[in-house]
């Protein structure tokens, strides 16, 4: 996992999480990899790791089941979408507004550009 400095490592071992929630990968009563485990395969202190789960588990998105694990829980997908979406609103679209303004683009040149993106014209 390559980390990005202007982010908090434990945020992005959650992100990461989050990610995995909403493409699938992860799904609700899905056992999450252990403390160690995690901190082995991405390279952190397990302390970092912890906290990650605990960041998680405040929000009720993965459980604990003592003894056994960590496991996502059963509306993990809806709270993982709307913290995504909030975190989405509050950072990310101001720094996509500013760009907007600063390069003098529309939300027709955006949504031009999606429906490229959507049909697969752009896609990567």
């Amino acid at each position: 996992m390559d980390f990005k400095r202007q982010k908090a490592i434990y945020i992005q071992i959650a992100d990461y999480l989050l990610e995995n929630i909403l493409a699938g990968v992860l799904v609700k009563g899905d056992k999450v990899q252990s403390v160690r485990e995690m901190a082995a395969t991405v390279q952190v202190n397990p302390n970092t790791v912890v906290r990650s789960f605990n960041y998680l588990q405040d929000r009720g998105i993965i459980t604990q089941r003592r003894g056994i694990g960590y496991f996502v829980a059963e509306d993990a997908l809806e709270k993982t979408q709307a913290l995504k979406r909030e975190i989405f609103i509050q950072q990310e679209l101001p720094e996509l507004f500013k760009m907007m303004n600063l390069l003098g683009m529309n939300f027709d040149d955006i949504q031009q550009i999606y429906h490229r993106q959507s049909n697969g014209a752009g896609a990567q």
